[in-house]
């Protein structure tokens, strides 16, 4: 708490963020390339570096089914629109498409009721159970 006798603070396994001058990682443009491969009609939004979060860029596809990977930072942008050959926007100017938002408020909706009816199974369980004593 105070290091009162000087010993080191234990290590982190958090990796710092990756400069400006950084790009894309092996890993996460073989994903992405693979994504792009398995899915149809993508398009990539850039989304901007924030304090907590680096650059990266999100694909959607037709249905509005997405993936997110980080990209480093502007170089990144160029090898993301180079190597997947897929319309690259800027999320701040054009905001996310409207089938992503869609496909997310579905699955909430569905998840939501998921979770209804497990409540409702639950509660028939215990009342079954009540009956029965």
């Amino acid at each position: 708490m105070f290091n009162l006798f000087g010993r080191k603070a234990p290590r982190s396994n958090i990796k710092p963020a990756r400069g400006p001058g950084e790009t894309v990682r092996e890993a996460d443009l073989r994903y992405l390339q693979e994504w792009v491969s398995t899915h149809a009609v993508v398009e990539a939004f850039v989304e901007p570096e924030t304090i907590v979060n680096e650059m990266s860029v999100v694909l959607v596809d037709i249905t509005g089914e997405f993936t997110r990977r980080r990209i480093g930072g502007p170089k990144g942008i160029d090898v993301i629109s180079s190597t997947l050959g897929v319309p690259v926007y800027d999320v701040e100017e054009t905001g996310y498409p409207q089938r992503m938002r869609e496909k997310i408020e579905r699955d909430r909706i569905l998840r939501k009721r998921e979770e209804q009816r497990e409540r409702r199974e639950k509660l028939q369980k215990e009342r079954e159970r009540g009956e029965s004593q």
